[in-house]
This record gives C-alpha cells, structure tokens and sequence, in this order.
C-alpha cells in the first residue's frame, strides 16, 4: 500500500472512506516516513539507548560490578596478583567511561526526539490555524443565514461577531509575552 494511499484503496475497493481511518494511516505514514530517514548509527544508538533505559541493564551492570569486586578479593585471599586491588581504580574507569558513552548516547537520542517534538508541535499550529480560520468561516456562514431570518434580521451578537475573526497568532503571542513579563518578578 505504500504506492496507493490509503484513501486511493478504500475508494478504489468501493467503500466510502472513514475520516478516523485515513488519519490514523496519514499519521502512521508520517512517523514511518520520518523514521525511514534515520541513519544505521542513529538507529544503533537508539536501539543501545532502549537497551540501557531497561531494569534488566541495571541488574547486568550489578552482576559485573559485584563479580569484578569478589574476584579481585579472592584473587587478593588465595595469595594471586589481583587485576584491580582495592580501591579498585580500573572498575571506578570502566564505570565512568560506560556513564560518559551512555550519556552520550542519551543525549543523541535525545536530539532526535526533540527535532521530531518540534515538528509535531509545528504542524499542531498550523493545523489549529487552519481550524480557526474554517471555525471563523462556518461562524460567518451561519451567522449570515441567521441574518436572513426576518425575526433576526436587525440583531447582532456581539460574541459571534468576536467568534467571527480569526486568530493572529503574531498578536496572540505578542500578548501572551506582555502577560508573562508583567507576571515576571524583579
């Protein structure tokens, strides 16, 4: 189906199209698109990084810390040179140089994730644009068939005639900048 879009196959299969359905699949398609652009070392990193958010991470990393610690102290009890004696500096290395690569890896990850929130968050703004502006419209078109009504013809709504104009977001934002600086202490 990737060829046909979803809407071409269920009008093409003689079934009128469901409005839920063909959102869900624009929706799956965008995330598959977006997820088809990811590079082989981001999708590595990413599936390293679902690795190390796992409890059964936590448990390894205890099994290893704990068998590097009770070898070293038998090693040091049967009279053989220890690889790492107490303090033991060579796991306090490793442990450092596994939580500077995990917090690299988090913060790719990371990257990514708030690229695609910053997509998503844009496309939710146009699409509430858009919806005001077809809002203000059907708003327009009832309100002028209200008009022609003859009990109705002389009166005015002042809150349809405010439900009329569509949202600036350049002033919307403008305002809510003034509210906030005024909220700011100093």
């Amino acid at each position: 189906m990737s060829e046909i879009s979803f809407k071409q196959q269920t009008q093409k299969d003689g079934k009128e199209a469901d409005p839920i359905d063909e959102n869900i699949q624009t929706v799956a398609e965008l995330y598959k698109h977006a997820e088809n652009k990811v590079s082989t070392q981001q999708r590595t990193i990413e599936d390293m990084t679902d690795f190390l958010g796992r409890p059964r991470f936590l448990f390894i990393i205890l099994v290893f810390v704990s068998l590097w610690i009770i070898v070293n102290m038998l090693l040091i009890k049967l009279g053989l040179p220890s690889f790492d004696p107490p303090p033991f500096i060579w796991l306090q290395g490793v442990l450092s140089l596994g939580a500077l690569l995990q917090a690299t890896m988090i913060l790719i990850t990371q990257n990514r994730e708030d690229v695609m929130t910053e997509r998503r968050t844009q496309l939710d703004l146009q699409v509430s644009l858009i919806l005001d502006q077809k809002m203000s419209k059907l708003i327009t078109m009832v309100d002028e068939l209200r008009c022609v009504h003859p009990d109705n013809a002389e009166s005015t709504d002042p809150e349809v005639e405010a439900l009329k104009k569509t949202v600036d977001p350049h002033e919307s934002v403008k305002t809510l900048n003034q509210l906030l600086e005024e909220e700011e202490p100093r």
